[in-house]
């Protein structure tokens, strides 16, 4: 391993490898500990030899999500539109599970990535192949939000907005403190009645795969039904 971690800080510098290991050091110590002197430490380089391939913080951030988003596996041929838009946000979510700043990194962006729009429109592509209308597709995209790239933005998560990892989803506070739950019962019933997962994020026994997996079956038997119905926004608003 020492010979081969070697090789690599030997090979020559590029933008490729530059991201990818930008990428590892913010994937093993959080996307607040990467810097352009940090990155030119692991690559065994001085800071400006950075600078020939990114032209600064922010183009590197880009470049990142364009690697992470670049690993979702394409979208499968010849498949119906629900399982194979179900198959594609579940295959984006175990993706932002491995980097779990990404979802931050993404959100922090004024504009979208080349990646994150090719994502998204092959997204739309699926939609649209599958026979929903162009008005229906345009809701549907707004209703799935971020989820469509494999996370959700909740309330009351701090796990998430530190980047740390499994952080890619929350739900409503739980455990509350007896006199928390005296004073909100409705909340305290629904706290109590979560599911036990020890990975979870939320650190409230809420399992966070089947919460992420629930909303999005939800979403999708609406958006068939309302496809088989023909709905249409016209005249709605």
């Amino acid at each position: 391993m020492a010979e081969q971690a070697e090789v690599l800080r030997r090979a020559p510098l590029s933008r490729d490898r530059i991201l990818r290991a930008a990428v590892a050091l913010a994937d093993g110590a959080g996307i607040e500990s990467l810097s352009m002197r940090n990155l030119a430490q692991d690559l065994g380089v001085v800071p400006m030899a950075l600078y020939k391939h990114v032209a600064n913080k922010d183009e590197l951030f880009d470049g990142m999500i364009d690697v992470v988003v670049g690993e979702i596996e394409p979208p499968e041929p010849d498949t119906d539109w629900k399982p194979a838009l179900r198959r594609r946000v579940l295959a984006a979510r175990q993706v932002m599970r491995r980097h779990p700043w990404a979802p931050l990194a993404i959100e922090a962006r004024n504009m979208a990535t080349a990646a994150v729009l090719a994502y998204l429109d092959s997204v739309v592509g699926t939609l649209r192949a599958g026979g929903l209308s162009v008005d229906l597709t345009h809701h549907v995209m707004h209703a799935m939000g971020s989820r469509v790239l494999g996370f959700s933005q909740e309330l009351f998560d701090d796990a998430r907005r530190a980047g740390r990892s499994g952080a890619v989803e929350s739900g409503p506070p739980a455990a509350l403190p007896p006199e928390a739950a005296a004073r909100f019962p409705h909340l305290a019933a629904v706290a109590a009645a979560a599911s036990h997962d020890d990975d979870s994020v939320v650190g409230s026994g809420c399992d966070d795969q089947f919460e992420f997996e629930f909303a999005l079956d939800l979403l999708l038997d609406g958006v068939e039904r309302l496809h088989r119905r023909g709905w249409t926004s016209h005249g709605r608003r």
